[in-house]
């Protein structure tokens, strides 16, 4: 009798722990394609945070190289827009499991994420209690956002920036094959489409279309400069001076041996501020 009670038990528990995985956030995510961001892209930044004269905004600077100058900036855009209370912490790896700094960050209502190296980012934040309170304040109802390494590790499969098959860096993708893309684990706020950033103005069509190749069944969006996408569950809408490219949906897709990748067709898309898509 005891061994089937525990055996209710732990079904209950677990049908709880489901369920509750299964709530969608009450967040919001605001996701930048890097570059310059105009007085209008930072209002729309306060407006989606939704900030009441209480809140406080959290500046997460460690995917940059030049941390403090990276805060300064974003303090200054922001003191443009808004009145709340704008901080910042510079998280190491073993920060990263500190409580009390931890929870500054689980209780901010606008978690902003700095651009540079999304890789140095997760490097620090992956598999660690600050991981954790991103998530649950985003589930609890923070904004998170993010420019440019910082919208790229939205994505639960992040782009690192790195091409397989060529040792040098390129701010763009000089081959269309398979088996080029590095990806990692991103913070993964985002689990069904993988962000490119800088899109339009470095032309990374070919980074992308890699990036549904080998992922056809993730929707692959592309975010140009001074642009961002506003993400409530699955539902986004775009804001700023430039376009969002979505790319989804191949069909008769091949990878050759030769390293070539073909379709007969796909799901191509563009998109200007005011424009709205769903999300798988």
């Amino acid at each position: 009798m005891k061994k089937l009670l525990c055996i209710i038990v732990v079904v209950v528990l677990c049908s709880f722990t489901s369920q509750k995985s299964k709530i969608p956030p009450k967040g919001t995510l605001f996701v930048i394609g890097g570059g310059h961001k105009d007085e209008h892209l930072m209002e729309a930044l306060v407006q989606a945070a939704q900030l009441s004269s209480k809140d406080y905004i959290m500046i997460l600077p460690m995917a940059s190289t030049l941390p403090e100058e990276s805060v300064e900036d974003m303090v200054k855009q922001l003191k443009e827009v808004t009145k709340n209370k704008v901080t910042s912490i510079n998280f190491s790896k073993s920060d990263a499991e500190n409580k009390r700094l931890v929870d500054s960050v689980r209780n901010a209502k606008l978690i902003y994420i700095t651009g540079g190296d999304q890789n140095r980012f997760m490097s620090i934040v992956a598999n660690t209690a600050l991981f954790d309170a991103i998530h649950a304040a985003y589930q609890q109802g923070a904004c998170i956002a993010g420019t440019s390494a910082g919208a790229a590790i939205m994505s639960e499969t992040m782009i690192t920036g790195n091409q397989l098959k060529d040792t040098v860096y390129r701010p763009t993708f000089n081959r269309l094959e398979h088996q080029n893309l590095e990806t990692a684990k991103g913070l993964g706020l985002i689990k069904t489409a993988i962000i490119d950033q800088h899109f339009v103005k470095r032309s990374r069509y070919n980074r992308l279309f890699t990036a549904l190749a080998e992922f056809p069944d993730k929707t692959c969006i592309g975010i140009d400069e001074g642009t961002a996408i506003i993400v409530r569950q699955n539902t986004v809408k775009v804001v700023g001076e430039s376009l969002v490219i979505v790319a989804k949906n191949p069909r008769g897709l091949k990878k050759k041996s030769n390293g070539m990748i073909t379709w007969d067709n796909l799901t191509l898309s563009a998109y200007d501020e005011g424009a709205m898509f769903k999300l798988k």
